[in-house]
């Protein structure tokens, strides 16, 4: 049974830093893309950042210079770090593995709620 859990979220302040983690089991995780989205309130979901099976990386320009995303292979999981937080940044945020190719695959976690606010 495939699960991605997600964890590290909570309240943060304006300015303040999280970093998320999702962790995988049941896939064989190195093979896989990793993408952090996230939702807010009354929004579709958005990708927020990828990192491929090589390491690659892309991310929203809403993001770029204060989000890093990263993966530790031998833990299965996948990393968002968050810095310069703004309150836009509210939302819940989902881990998604997907395998490419005639093998694909496409898992999504329950997300974990970022709160940005004073």
């Amino acid at each position: 049974q495939v699960q991605l859990v997600e964890s590290g979220g909570g309240l943060v302040l304006p300015g303040g830093s999280l970093r998320l983690s999702c962790t995988a089991s049941g896939v064989i995780f190195k093979m896989y893309a990793m993408t952090w989205y996230r939702q807010a309130p009354g929004k579709q979901r958005e990708l927020v950042a990828t990192i491929t099976s090589d390491g690659s990386t892309n991310y929203a320009d809403f993001v770029k210079g204060r989000f890093t995303i990263s993966r530790d292979n031998a833990k299965n999981t996948v990393y968002l770090q968050m810095n310069s937080l703004k309150p836009e940044d509210t939302a819940v945020y989902y881990c998604n593995a997907q395998l490419s190719g005639v093998y694909y695959r496409n898992y999504w976690g329950l997300g974990t709620q970022v709160t940005v606010s004073s």
